[in-house]
């Protein structure tokens, strides 16, 4: 017997979950929800059977047909895993478990109305990646185990759910939802209502999904609706952003193969939200940060709809080969973007992640088993160690086997690769063995070791090579001489060519600097928050406190974990800086409830790190 996952207690001698009907009641007063599963495994089992949970009180765990009930033990909680639910079955194929959430479960974001768009009714949306599942109902909370599952969601009947899954009815609750378990005797009061879906496909614990409010809907193409919270302008301003992206589908399907989710919805969550997009099958969350008024927020949507092919369809065995995930995503957006946006926006896109990726191997000098694609992750909670490195190294090490071989031979290789393991979680030795297996001799043009293993940037990595690139990146340079750029150089500009220009700028700027810039562009005004942040860490780490007011505004407005982290970095980081501590501290305290619990452990971590 052996973990199969660093980050889960499922035993390797244990028969995988094939099905899980789920039965939910929200309880919105209590921030609770009381749940019953109906687990189905893939064979009969005798003995212990490990499944993960956190904060979850298990109520009982039966046995389907005959009722008796099934012994069980939960360990005390590991501070990474959760608790060890353990079962002792006795050749059976199935069981019912009751159970119940924490009111301060990981995976869930309870907002009361003032923390909403509407500021009258209020929301609670899930967030499982990457190893949060569990604080949702107990499973083998793995990438590695593959699931199906339907659920009934019974909720306030003024509000409605939506579920990275098939919408089956909305509908009176009926005593039968419960699957023959006592769940709460409100199950069927008057003002309830079940909304029913099913996920018909195999899918990662950490694709399950579902938020319930006040939404409002748009149609935006054939496949695409946009959700949102009943608020017109939310809805209109994100239909308008959002409008190419059955453009997207289509270059997708021709560059990766058939889109097999049949819809891509689109749900636009409230600030809380702790990432750019959250790519669940059928229906992808995202910030509203990514509503520029421009379209170019729609580069967030290629990111999550090439998931659709590479993430959600063939998935990393474990975190540990997280780039497997996300390398391969990047590079497919990337693509996306060229076919539709052109090639000088992708190179834009290029650049900008270069200049994230040597940053972040940059934060892990100290730790540089984390600049490798695959790493070490026992002991380690994978929310700590999220960073561009898997997203930016895992496409520059794709981006060089095109190289080597071209990319009209790279195409058809990824089409193959796609093909073949699709519905499937491998690991990085499956993905080198078909590689070197589908491009003979690679292994003697390509370091693969090096790229897969070693630590760092290898150094036939490559930083982009376009026009549009290498003028932004000279004119950032040129800041350091008193030089910023003039109105008709910029003229064209849109928020990632700012990104990039302020990414750029010499370490050491004068405040004096940063203030005539501001003074001239405006960036600490920006509606786009990547420029706006990229400006306000900045202005914080040359220790200009002018932009203070704009800082507290940004960080208790949203909660994106892109936007938190550089900013509580930049606040708290290095000696003497006393004033940008406590006005850290404080911010968080007064912010602290609007972020979602994710979020709050990245900022627990900054400050126990610099403070």
């Amino acid at each position: 017997m052996a973990a199969v996952d660093p980050h889960s207690f499922t035993d390797s001698s244990d028969p995988p979950t094939t099905h899980i009907s789920l039965s939910l009641y929200l309880d919105f007063s209590t921030a609770t929800i009381h749940g019953a599963g109906l687990f189905t495994l893939a064979r009969p089992h005798s003995g212990p059977f490990s499944l993960d949970s956190r904060g979850l009180s298990i109520d009982a765990v039966i046995e389907p047909s005959s009722r008796a009930t099934i012994p069980f033990t939960l360990s005390s909680p590991d501070p990474i895993r959760g608790s060890h639910l353990s079962l002792t079955l006795s050749n059976q194929a199935s069981f019912l478990i009751r159970y119940s959430t924490s009111p301060s479960s990981s995976a869930l974001q309870w907002l009361l109305p003032p923390q909403t768009f509407t500021k009258s009714h209020p929301f609670v949306y899930t967030q499982c990646q990457a190893i949060h599942a569990r604080a949702v109902f107990p499973c083998q909370d793995t990438p590695a185990v593959r699931i199906r599952y339907s659920a009934r969601l019974n909720i306030p009947s003024h509000l409605s759910a939506v579920m990275a899954a098939r919408h089956v009815e909305r509908r009176p609750p009926r005593n039968d939802d419960a699957l023959d378990v006592v769940l709460p005797s409100s199950w069927c009061a008057e003002g309830r209502v079940v909304e029913e879906f099913a996920m018909e496909q195999s899918v990662p614990p950490y694709l399950f999904a579902f938020a319930v409010g006040a939404l409002g809907i748009r149609e935006v193409g054939p496949r695409t609706r946009v959700y949102a919270e009943d608020v017109a302008a939310v809805l209109d301003s994100a239909a308008a952003e959002f409008a190419g992206t059955e453009e997207m589908i289509r270059e997708g399907e021709r560059l990766f193969g058939p889109y097999e989710w049949e819809r891509f919805d689109l749900l636009v969550l409230p600030p809380s939200f702790p990432y750019g997009g959250m790519e669940n099958p059928r229906m992808v969350f995202l910030t509203p940060t990514v509503v520029k008024g421009d379209a170019t927020g729609a580069q967030v949507v290629a990111h999550e709809l090439a998931h659709s092919w590479t993430g959600n369809l063939i998935t990393n065995k474990t975190n540990e080969h997280f780039w497997l995930n996300e390398g391969f995503t990047t590079y497919a957006e990337r693509r996306i973007v060229e076919a539709v946006q052109g090639e000088q926006r992708a190179a834009l896109n290029i650049g900008i992640g270069w200049r994230g990726l040597n940053e972040d191997v940059e934060r892990f000098k100290d730790n540089l088993e984390f600049t490798k694609l695959k790493n070490n992750q026992q002991g380690i909670d994978p929310d700590n160690v999220y960073s561009q490195i898997p997203y930016e190294k895992g496409f520059q090490f794709l981006w060089r086997i095109e190289r080597q071989v071209g990319r009209p031979a790279f195409d058809e290789f990824l089409k193959k690769y796609i093909a073949t393991f699709k519905f499937k979680s491998i690991d990085t030795e499956t993905f080198i063995d078909f590689l070197k297996a589908n491009i003979p001799g690679i292994e003697n043009l390509i370091d693969l070791v090096l790229w897969t293993e070693g630590t760092g940037i290898p150094p036939d990595a490559h930083e982009p090579d376009s026009t549009v690139y290498k003028l932004i990146v000279s004119l950032a340079n040129e800041f350091k001489n008193g030089r910023m750029p003039r109105e008709d150089e910029v003229a064209d500009w849109q928020g990632q060519e700012w990104e990039l220009y302020l990414d750029n700028l010499p370490e050491s700027i004068e405040t004096s600097q940063i203030i005539d810039l501001d003074s001239r562009y405006k960036l600490s005004e920006s509606k786009d928050y990547e420029v706006k942040v990229s400006f306000l860490r900045r202005a914080i780490s040359c220790g200009c406190k002018t932009y203070y007011n704009e800082v507290e505004k940004t960080l208790k407005g949203v909660g994106r974990m892109k936007y938190l982290r550089p900013l509580y970095t930049a606040l708290v980081k290095g000696s003497g800086n006393e004033d940008g501590k406590v006005f850290a501290k404080t911010l968080f305290s007064e912010a602290r409830e609007c972020y979602h619990p994710i979020a709050q452990g990245v900022v627990e971590a900054i400050f126990a790190k610099h403070l």
